[in-house]
């Protein structure tokens, strides 16, 4: 019974993690899940499993700190987790890319049975040079939308105000093909 609750939860975990955001590392989800926190508390009658205190979870390239981690099972398997921090903090390398997404928020919720996410509090995300900041960002990784508020409790950017933050750096342009030399006209 150990070793089966023991792989469901390494399972439940790494699924909660890996459907975090589109386009990441496809290879991660073939690696093992390595689990380190001061404190475990599994309660398998509830359903619940506790990860306590420097929490981090690491698969391939995907590596997720928190402070404390809470997962809750239903009968049906679909999992709800709720990890608090400053910040609770996550990073993985996306696909076919030397890139990587980091999130970052006091406090991240995610539903396996809606694949939402939210982070709150101080909530930041970025992607290569590209960054968006608010007090927090709703993702729902089956219609691919996000969203962003702003709010008083934003403290990630004093200069905004409260307000959303979008940094958008712009691709590199190819080179321009050099110009070829024009042939000077024959003498007559």
């Amino acid at each position: 019974m150990y070793k089966r609750s023991k792989g469901w939860l390494a399972s439940a975990c790494g699924l909660m993690l890996l459907s975090l955001w589109a386009h990441a590392e496809t290879a991660d989800r073939d690696k093992p899940i390595n689990i380190q926190a001061d404190t475990v508390t599994l309660d398998m009658n509830k359903g619940t499993r506790q990860f306590i205190g420097n929490v981090l979870i690491v698969q391939g390239t995907l590596r997720v700190q928190a402070e404390r981690i809470d997962v809750t099972t239903n009968d049906v398997g679909d999992m709800k987790a709720v990890g608090v921090g400053r910040p609770v903090q996550f990073r993985q390398k996306q696909d076919n890319v030397d890139e990587y997404v980091e999130g970052y928020g006091d406090r991240m919720e995610y539903d396996s049975a809606k694949n939402q996410l939210q982070l709150l509090g101080n909530a930041r995300v970025k992607r290569g040079l590209d960054e968006v900041k608010g007090s927090s960002i709703f993702y729902d990784s089956v219609t691919q939308q996000y969203s962003v508020k702003g709010g008083a409790s934003t403290t990630t950017s004093p200069e905004g105000g409260g307000r959303v933050t979008v940094t958008i750096t712009p691709k590199p342009r190819p080179a321009a093909p050099a110009a070829t030399p024009t042939p000077a006209p024959a003498p007559q």
